[in-house]
């Protein structure tokens, strides 16, 4: 029997309160598959989404959590959000957020265009289009409620920016999604590994832990679980966040039904 390998201990003691606490509702989750897509989503596919969405978001609370400890603060502030994301490129996620919250204002750098024009950061859309960005504010009370189970409390703005990133997160892993039902599986797949000089790496992502990554199998209207644990591999570098994202997501789902 292959030993498996031991988990790095966290700051803030990961206890089974937050592993059960459901954040996002599945009702919420299945509106922002449909922002994305007009393919059925399982019911198992729901709540992977939504697993995999709290685990990202419990591990960019837990970063931030160590950063305030530090300063001996409680209440989480945007800097501390900066200096989780600094310290861990895992947390790196939701991306397309950045250029819409004042937080991450000069962390992108300034984008220039084929003249060397200055391109203007991205003004807030008026567009009645939903979209990532203007339906952030659906996740402000699952992000209070996954807050709370975690013992700590944010600033508004903090929660403006964890709303944005769970937004961008859930709708990108919603697009891949639909993309690997589209193309039959996992056509662009790669493993990241960031490692800090001087620290051992995480151990290898098993070839044979997600065997929908190559090929997959069901019709091509339906997105089911594995098609959620498949962009999970796009969506999140081949780290211990990643593993451990597919794994809870596997335990939250094992006892729901397919359909």
């Amino acid at each position: 029997m292959t030993a498996q390998p031991v988990r790095p201990e966290r700051s803030g003691p990961k206890t089974a309160s937050v592993m059960d606490v459901s954040p996002f509702k599945p009702s919420l989750v299945k509106a922002v598959f449909r922002d994305v897509t007009p393919m059925h989503v399982s019911r198992s596919a729901v709540w992977a989404a939504a697993s995999v969405t709290r685990t990202v978001l419990t591990e960019i609370i837990d970063g931030a959590r160590r950063a305030a400890a530090e300063e001996s603060r409680r209440k989480l502030v945007p800097g501390d959000l900066l200096s989780a994301i600094d310290r861990n490129v895992e947390l790196e996620v939701g991306d397309k957020w950045y250029g819409h919250s004042p937080t991450f204002q000069g962390l992108t750098g300034v984008l220039y265009d084929a003249e060397g024009v200055i391109v203007p950061s991205p003004k807030r859309s008026r567009s009645r289009k939903p979209s990532a960005v203007v339906g952030a504010h659906r996740f402000e009370a699952g992000v209070k409620k996954l807050l709370r189970s975690m013992g700590a409390t944010a600033v508004p703005v903090m929660v403006r920016d964890l709303d944005g990133i769970a937004s961008v997160f859930l709708t990108d892993l919603a697009r891949d999604a639909a993309m690997v039902v589209r193309e039959g599986g996992v056509k662009r797949f790669g493993t990241v590994t960031p490692v800090l000089s001087g620290e051992p790496g995480p151990p290898p992502f098993r070839k044979d832990s997600l065997p929908a990554l190559s090929a997959r199998r069901g019709d091509g209207r339906t997105i089911s679980r594995d098609d959620i644990l498949a962009a999970t591999t796009i969506q999140l570098f081949g780290g211990n966040l990643r593993q451990r994202a597919l794994t809870e997501a596997r335990e939250a789902t094992q006892n729901t039904s397919a359909c």
